[in-house]
């Protein structure tokens, strides 16, 4: 006979005290439950013969129960009366776990029946926002905001759970009469002063919608999905197949359910991160292309910088600044040591006497270092002088602005149209035998046949570190590997990233064509663009000397000039000319030493192993990854300088 009510009552009756908490008498009967098998273990030995009475099984439950009975689990006391009856209670319950089992309808003595895997069911999930008034309109009668009613029936939608389990849930939508704003579980829908239909995302939400279609996936699944990115490098479609694996679920979280999860899981991080969670809609349930691009002209396009960035610091960034006069104080002497061997005795020209007159009178207290590096870049339209994305990244090879081009022959400057659709060249053979030549070296480039043309290099020339050479026959009088052509997609040149001395990013750009001073000076200026007061004492770049150069050339005035000292880090430096009289005199990194020149080698090594996936990414999935990877990065950097009590004391700016 099935157990009912009736035996629920008596058990409570006569195992549990009336002044026990509601909480802790569910927290025992659940550990009554999972403690059954533990029961029959027993039970079965004491079907030997001189066994005691009590086994170290049934000890062991004892333990359990009176630490569970007295742990203080912050859900208010446990004893209502104030009296702690644990011990008493805990024997009471050892002693008969025989009758309180056999009140639940299980028999411990059948030691040959299966153990219930759970006495309690699972509750069906119920989604449904978490506010109980709107939010957009103002208190009306009574002082009272207006509440939210149901929009509509409940719907049965499926729901991948905080333990990998596929269920069903029912969602429910809640709805303001007044400004007819939509209150979902992870989104609030509105109309606004234009009557177009918006929405706003709420950050701290328990469930994601990742298809509409129905599915939703709970928020811890996405904590994994960021921890296998932060640590393993996984993307979403990695993700995916690690998940359906795990769980061998006939139901499978898709490529583009995980990519969407990706996406709404970040916009909230991101959105958190730079501090325009409050600020940010976009179009109504937005396709994920379109969410993507709203977020990316909220946090940077081609780039950006993190607020955050501006105020950190750290005893291994920022260190209080050292005045000429606290130098000769301690024995310093100004223009001894500084000479460079096969130079003239004096100053190293007109740019050096300007930049000495600028820093005459720093306008920091404190010095900074910031540190460039670069990694390899996305596709972008194969015109070279073009900087615009493709429009299709699959095959594709144009920008939007260049998609006439498809119809015209890929040799540069032929112009002749194409001899049939979806052809690459005219009808001139010269030009079809190029191509043809140009497919049969690249068409079918792979990492085993690279390795087979080196091996082979290496035997006929019998030395070492070979090098992959593909030569391509001549067109006309112009050698193969200068021919200009439109045949593939290029690469933008580089990704260039600005960080603090302890690695923590500021801001990064792309470089399109090569590293060109004029870009890396268009980068620095659109990160400190808003934060004109934030700029640093230094920049530690490979390349410091050219880069001072071209500064004091183009702006004598620059604000640069009176800021920060460009000087190149310790690695690059012992490469550089020593009769660059500029280099020496400001280049020099020896005042630095005291930070670490090359933790933009380490945030590098780091952004390397997201490179495969970048490379095959749009304009718009590309720089959202990269803000997520540096914002990843920085919490990485930030957790290192709380475990090792690297913050800045109140002595520091006492000092400063």
């Amino acid at each position: 006979m099935a157990t009912t009510v009736r035996e629920l009552i008596l058990i409570l009756q006569i195992y549990f005290p009336p002044e026990l908490s509601l909480y802790k008498t569910l927290q025992i009967l659940g550990l009554l439950i999972a403690l059954y098998p533990i029961h029959r273990l027993h039970l079965n030995q004491q079907r030997q013969p001189h066994q005691p009475r009590h086994t170290a099984w049934l000890t062991g439950i004892s333990a359990i129960l009176l630490a569970t009975f007295r742990r203080d689990d912050s859900h208010g006391p446990t004893w209502a009366s104030g009296t702690d009856r644990s011990a008493e209670f805990t024997a009471h319950i050892s002693e008969d776990l025989i009758g309180f089992y056999s009140l639940l309808g299980l028999n411990p003595r059948d030691l040959e029946a299966p153990s219930p895997r759970s006495f309690f069911p699972p509750a069906r999930p119920v989604l449904c926002t978490s506010r109980t008034s709107c939010v957009f309109c103002p208190p009306a009668d009574l002082n009272i905001v207006p509440t939210l009613r149901r929009r509509e029936r409940s719907q049965t939608v499926w729901l991948l759970d905080n333990s990998f389990n596929w269920v069903q849930a029912d969602l429910l939508v809640a709805h303001c009469a007044s400004c007819r704003a939509d209150y979902f579980p992870d989104r609030i829908t509105y109309k606004d002063d234009r009557n177009r239909r918006r929405q706003k995302l709420e950050v701290d939400c328990q469930y994601i919608r990742v298809s509409k279609q129905g599915i939703w996936v709970h928020r811890r699944i996405a904590l994994f999905q960021e921890n296998a990115l932060n640590r393993f490098h996984a993307g979403w479609s990695n993700f995916a197949d690690w998940l359906n694996a795990s769980t061998q679920s006939e139901r499978q979280l898709t490529y583009r359910q995980s990519q969407r999860l990706f996406i709404e899981h970040f916009t909230r991080r991101l959105l958190v991160f730079t501090g325009k969670a409050e600020s940010f809609t976009c179009a109504a349930h937005p396709s994920t292309r379109l969410l993507v691009q709203a977020v990316r002209e909220v946090v940077g396009v081609n780039g950006g910088s993190f607020e955050t960035a501006m105020d950190h610091g750290c005893t291994e960034c920022t260190h209080v600044k050292r005045y000429r006069d606290d130098l000769v104080d301690e024995g310093f002497v100004s223009g001894a040591g500084h000479g460079v061997v096969g130079s003239a005795a004096g100053n190293v020209g007109n740019v050096s006497d300007h930049i000495l007159q600028r820093r005459s009178s720093p306008a920091l207290n404190k010095s900074n270092g910031r540190y460039l590096e670069l990694l390899e870049g996305m596709f972008k339209c194969a015109l070279d002088i073009c900087e615009g994305p493709l429009v299709n990244y699959k095959d594709g090879r144009f920008c939007q602005a260049h998609l006439n081009m498809t119809n015209i022959c890929g040799i540069i400057p032929c112009g002749r149209a194409v001899r049939s659709p979806g052809s690459l060249t005219c009808d001139i053979q010269s030009h079809v035998d190029w191509h043809r030549e140009y497919e049969n070296r690249f068409s079918r480039l792979s990492f085993a046949g690279v390795q087979r043309v080196l091996r082979r290099q290496q035997e006929n020339d019998g030395e070492g570190n070979p090098e992959l050479q593909v030569e391509l026959p001549a067109l006309g009088n112009t050698p193969g590997n200068e021919v200009v052509h439109t045949f593939r997609a290029k690469n933008t040149y580089c990704l260039q990233t600005v960080q603090w001395a302890c690695g923590y990013p500021i801001g990064w750009g792309k470089c399109y064509r090569s590293e060109s001073l004029p870009q890396v000076l268009q980068i620095l200026e659109n990160i400190w663009a808003d934060y004109p007061d934030s700029k640093p004492g230094f920049i530690a770049y490979d390349n410091a000397c050219s880069l001072l150069r071209h500064i004091v050339t183009q702006d004598p005035n620059s604000h640069w000039l009176a800021s920060t000292k460009f000087i190149v880090d310790a690695w690059h430096y012992i490469t550089h000319r020593a009769t660059d009289l500029l280099c020496h005199a400001h280049g020099n990194s020896h005042s630095t030493r005291a930070f670490n020149t090359e933790t933009a080698e380490q945030l590098n090594s780091w952004l390397s192993g997201f490179e495969p996936q970048l490379r095959q990414m749009s304009d718009v999935n590309y720089d959202f990854f990269v803000h997520v990877v540096m914002m990843l990065y920085g919490e990485r950097v930030n957790a290192r300088i709380a475990k090792k009590n690297l913050e800045l004391s109140d002595e520091f700016w006492a000092a400063a």
